[in-house]
């Protein structure tokens, strides 16, 4: 067994070797906070749990760390037009954004620092650059020089010389304009916190190499983010850290965007798509498929359409879930996925063929129910439940019964009554032979997108 994954600073698939055996450590950036998620957002966080969750179930012990940028421009100026505390708006959306992990079924990490929390860590670790020659001080900001690291720039595999940066407002004093600011020195009106170069704030960039410096030590596993950190964030997270002496990622794992009309989801581009309106909309588990299911390197062109057939496929399995249940009981899951789906999520986490055999299997089940072989059938929602277990997606499980998930389910609730009102009135039709209207009711709801099967137990509807 042996798990391999694409590592973006090798730009190819390696075998996955953990520093410590038995264990993996994960650094994920995670929310800056300045306003509520969108989709894209909660995909990044939503692939690295299905991650997660792999490496769990191949029995390593997993340390995950997922930041909270609570500090930076953004939302500074967020508070400026709104008039309202920097720490407001941020704790505000902090929650909108756990609520949006919680809501698509994430496992909450292990630590979930702030980077306001981390300033000793942060400082601590600018005195050290500055002693190796790697960071300097002027007019109260402190630079990165990025000259004094040979190696800037192999993550993202540009040249210096190619790489031109104006200096930003209020960055005094850079020896290069691509120097990138560790600490800004303040401005009135905004927050800032005591340093040895005077009252300030950090750069986004330094807060992740404190922080996984402070929690997974001077080397881990793996580093993780969107595909759209690697240049700059992540490219000078690892410039400071491993100029401070640091090991730092020996993987580094980046996840595809979701688009709308080929553009990035954005905030700035007024483009996204709230993970709150649309847990309103969808079934929250039907918004992991969708979201989840994709391999985590692609793109995923947001649709309305695409939402459908991702709710309809799921249907699929939930009815053969039902089905099987509704014969034979409660059924535990298997306590191995099948060799099939093992070999695919081991091959760089490849979700969309480990799916094809939980559909496969699934297929195979209905063959087993209509062949009235409970054995068999039992036997594939075994595997059916372990393989969904590993994905976030077992409606069965007992994370998707209740929880943050009201709105979805209560919108799946209304519909089953409306729908158990029209099947009740074509049984009322069929009682008294009235089969024309009885017929009638039953085309209209197939017309509907609804499959409606007549069972020994009256009749039961799921999504075609």
């Amino acid at each position: 067994m042996t798990i391999r994954l694409y590592d973006t600073g090798a730009r190819r698939i390696r075998d996955f070797s953990p520093i410590t055996p038995g264990c993996v450590s994960i650094y994920l950036c995670g929310a800056t906070v300045q306003s509520a998620p969108h989709i894209g957002h909660i995909r990044s966080g939503l692939n690295f749990d299905i991650l997660r969750r792999w490496m769990a179930y191949r029995g390593y012990d997993v340390t995950f760390v997922r930041n909270v940028t609570d500090i930076d421009d953004k939302i500074i100026a967020k508070s400026h037009e709104q008039d309202r505390p920097w720490f407001a708006i941020g704790y505000e959306n902090e929650r909108a954004f756990n609520a949006g992990y919680d809501a698509l079924g994430c496992l909450p990490p292990t630590y979930e620092p702030r980077a306001t929390g981390h300033i000793t860590e942060m400082v601590g670790m600018m005195r050290g650059l500055i002693e190796r020659g790697h960071a300097y001080e002027a007019d109260g900001n402190v630079y990165f020089d990025v000259r004094s690291y040979p190696e800037y720039l192999a993550l993202s595999n540009q040249t210096l010389d190619g790489l031109l940066q104006p200096s930003a407002e209020g960055e005094t004093g850079k020896r290069d304009p691509r120097d990138f600011a560790m600490w800004k020195a303040a401005k009135p009106g905004e927050p800032s916190w005591e340093s040895p170069w005077g009252p300030g704030r950090p750069g986004w960039h330094l807060e992740c190499s404190a922080m996984a410096h402070k929690y997974l030590g001077t080397a881990f596993d793996i580093h993780g983010g969107g595909l759209d950190l690697v240049f700059p964030h992540h490219e000078n997270e690892i410039a400071q850290a491993r100029a401070f002496g640091d090991t730092f990622a020996n993987y580094w794992l980046h996840n595809g965007w979701v688009t709308l009309a080929g553009e990035k989801m954005s905030k700035s581009l007024g483009n996204s798509v709230l993970v709150s309106e649309m847990v309103q909309r969808w079934r929250p588990i039907v918004l992991r498929y969708y979201l989840g299911t994709p391999h985590y390197r692609s793109m995923i062109e947001y649709s309305e359409e695409a939402l459908r057939e991702a709710e309809a496929a799921f249907a699929r399995i939930e009815g053969f879930m039902q089905r099987v249940v509704e014969k034979a009981g409660a059924v535990e899951p298997a306590t191995e996925v099948p060799p099939a789906f093992a070999e695919a999520m081991d091959d760089d986490l490849g979700v969309p063929q480990a799916l094809a055999i939980v559909h496969t299997t699934v297929r195979q089940g209905n063959a087993a129910l209509a062949a009235d072989d409970k054995e068999a059938a039992v036997a594939r929602l075994a595997e059916v439940r372990a393989m969904l277990g590993v994905l976030g997606l077992d409606p069965m499980d007992e994370q998707w019964a209740g929880g943050g998930n009201d709105g979805g389910e209560q919108l799946h609730g209304a519909v089953d009554t409306l729908v158990r009102l029209v099947l009740d009135q074509r049984e009322a039709a069929r009682a008294r032979k009235d089969y024309a209207s009885a017929d009638a009711i039953r085309d209209q709801l197939q017309a509907s997108g609804l499959v409606i099967e007549d069972t020994p137990d009256g009749p039961r509807w799921t999504l075609g």
